[in-house]
């Protein structure tokens, strides 16, 4: 018997099984037939007792046996469950009834033959299926000539069309099936002829027992030259459609060959086009690579000409300095002879003071010459001390200008090298990528991971220029310098402004703001709402009081990350559990004014999470500048001196 896709075989009450568990599974059954529990022999005819929607229930002994152990076993449409209960029923029927009148000897089960077509035998293409059945019932005559209900019925086949012919004189149904062109459909017309034969449903048995009246059972076989051929509607339909014609295996086996040697071909050729082409893109690159190369080079020779330039200059300074400072110690050498010999004309000049008159003016004469000349001497050394402490000062301050200078111009050259050197690796891996991109060939496994590889590398090349351009960002110290000094005069700004505003009532333009400290006001209008004017103010202190504490908890923090233009930021989680209570119990103004102390703190002082003082300007409610704190004192102590004035 063939599975009928909507048969009641279909239709299980219990969870199905898998195909590992149909021997186990088949216990039960088997013991419910020998306990009588299911019927096989009802009034003298044996039946199926698990294929109880079906039209025929008068076996054989042989039939039924072969068709409990041909679904057992060799049924592709049941399920795991159908197999094991008919399974149990076959081991019922050779172990229990094995001595029935219908018994054979010995049971030998028709097994399908997998055998390879001879080369002249002829199959109708594309491959076709043909199945025959004799309608009793003509009311399911209308589904069954209905196409869509033989491709679902055999649709594990993978049929591709039907056909259905129903003979009148005859109550005979013939349906036909067609597969794929190729050896994959022949497989699967094969596999559906061989259902039927392990069933005793083959064309043979359809020829021996076609007259038998009441057999409805459905036949079926691959169409071959003796069914195109047949007399009748069949035959008539497939030479007549003009769209089947005689085959043989083998020539679909050629022809599938030379299609698959032809494939193969096809791909041999793009492998080598292929091939070439990545030859070229290699040679491509190694010119690239050896033109980098002497580049670097060069590079290197021009870096190395420099710092030999450079330590001949700082040899030629060193030269310059000491020939200076020999000439200053010759100089001053010669000063000091001078002096010594003037000395010795002023001790010998002394000596002659006993002489004549005439020789003593004329000494005289001599002594305030060589007194001026001294003088003179004594200033010119001087100067010429001062002269040498300046040179001597100068040739300094210059060596350490030129040694900042040059240590500067060295820490700059390498900075510039290693930015020239990353630029160049990255217009080169640059370079490499678009060549590689106008290939056709994408596809290519060996393509796409030298492809990825070169990516991995320009993105390390573009992380090293970044490294390089960030030493660039030493500023940033002094701006922290001066953000400190900043700050610290914000700290003087506060204290001054609290001491000249102390005592004062009324709104201030310029003031100080505890950011952190939740604004009362709107615990106090919530409450004013909730309770009534006189028990608002002792709740909404309270309630103020208890959310002011909640900020301080160093344990809760409501905040969450996410990403903003690629920066990490932090935002505050609204779906806190406190938040979301506070929000259901005081509405949005009291949330709104947490919210703001919550996100002050987190701003000003997240580590201490206590509200601290800001300089703060209440008419546009933001920080206020030093500039307007300094106007605004000013303006104060202007006020204040003109009223005293007055």
């Amino acid at each position: 018997m063939i599975g009928m896709v909507h048969g009641s075989d279909s239709e299980e009450e219990e969870s199905e099984i898998s195909e590992s568990e149909i021997d186990d599974y088949a216990v039960r059954p088997y013991e419910d037939l020998k306990a009588g529990k299911l019927k096989v022999k009802v009034n003298g005819f044996l039946r199926c007792p698990f294929c109880l929607g079906k039209k025929k229930q008068d076996y054989k002994f042989k039939d039924l046996l072969q068709h409990a152990s041909g679904v057992g076993k060799g049924s592709a449409n049941r399920s795991a469950k159908q197999k094991a209960n008919h399974l149990a029923l076959a081991r019922y029927l050779e172990a229990d009834l094995a001595n029935g009148a219908e018994q054979q000897t010995k049971r030998v089960l028709p097994h399908p033959v997998n055998r390879t077509p001879g080369d002249h035998e002829k199959f109708v293409r594309p491959w076709t299926g043909i199945i025959t059945q004799k309608v009793k019932d003509l009311n399911h005559i209308s589904v069954m000539l209905d196409t869509g209900y033989w491709l679902q019925r055999f649709e594990s086949y993978k049929p591709t069309d039907a056909y259905a012919l129903w003979n009148e004189d005859e109550q005979t149904l013939k349906a036909l099936l067609t597969f794929d062109d190729g050896l994959i459909g022949y497989a699967n017309a094969t596999e559906f002829e061989k259902l039927f034969d392990a069933e005793g449903h083959g064309k043979k048995d359809w020829q021996q027992q076609k007259t038998t009246p009441h057999d409805s059972t459905a036949y079926g076989w691959c169409a071959r030259a003796d069914d195109y051929h047949s007399d009748g509607a069949l035959g008539e339909y497939l030479r007549n459609q003009g769209k089947w014609a005689l085959t043989t295996f083998s020539s679909v086996v050629q022809e599938e060959t030379a299609k698959h040697q032809t494939v193969v071909a096809y791909f041999a050729q793009q492998i080598d086009t292929t091939n070439l082409e990545m030859d070229q893109m290699e040679y491509m690159i190694t010119e690239r690579e050896m033109s980098l190369a002497r580049m670097l080079d060069e590079k290197d020779k021009l870096h190395e000409k420099f710092l030999a330039e450079t330590t001949e200059l700082q040899r030629a300074a060193r030269e310059n300095v000491r020939r200076v400072l020999d000439e200053v110690e010759k100089m001053n050498e010669e000063l000091e002879s001078k002096k010594r010999k003037l000395d010795d004309w002023s001790k010998k000049l002394n000596k002659q003071e006993a002489l004549t008159e005439r020789e003593k003016q004329k000494l005289d004469d001599e002594k305030k010459k060589n007194a001026e000349r001294t003088s003179s001497l004594h200033l010119a050394s001087l100067e010429q001390k001062k002269a040498d402490e300046n040179v001597l000062r100068l040739v300094e301050e210059q060596q350490r200008e030129k040694e900042v200078a040059l240590s500067k111009i060295l820490e700059l050259e390498k900075q510039l090298d290693a930015k020239h050197k990353v630029e160049m690796e990255i217009q080169d891996l640059k370079g490499k990528l678009q060549v590689m991109k106008h290939f056709d060939n994408q596809d290519d496994e060996a393509v796409q991971s030298k492809m990825k590889e070169m990516e991995e590398e320009l993105k390390e090349k573009i992380d090293d220029l970044h490294d390089v351009e960030s030493l660039s960002r030493a500023l940033t110290i002094k701006e922290r310098e001066s953000n400190d000094e900043l700050q610290e005069a914000r700290k003087v700004l506060i204290q001054g402004l609290n001491e000249m505003l102390d005592g004062r009532d009324g709104r201030t333009i310029i003031g100080i703001k505890r950011m952190g400290e939740i604004d009362s006001k709107a615990f106090h209008n919530v409450c004013k709402e909730k309770f009534g004017s006189d028990e608002a103010m002792v709740q909404a202190t309270t309630l103020c009081s208890l959310w002011q504490e909640n900020l301080k908890d160093p344990h809760w923090h409501p905040f969450r990350v996410i990403t903003v233009d690629g920066e990490p930021k932090q935002i505050v989680d609204e779906a806190d559990e406190k938040l979301r209570s506070l929000k259901e119990e005081l509405k949005d103004e009291a949330y709104a004014a947490v919210l703001t102390a919550l996100q002050e703190l987190n701003e000003y002082n997240p580590s201490g999470r206590y509200a601290i003082q800001e300089l703060w300007n209440f008419k546009e409610s933001r920080k206020a500048t030093l500039k307007e704190v300094i106007a605004y004192c000013l303006r104060h102590i202007k006020g204040l001196k003109r009223k005293r004035g007055a």
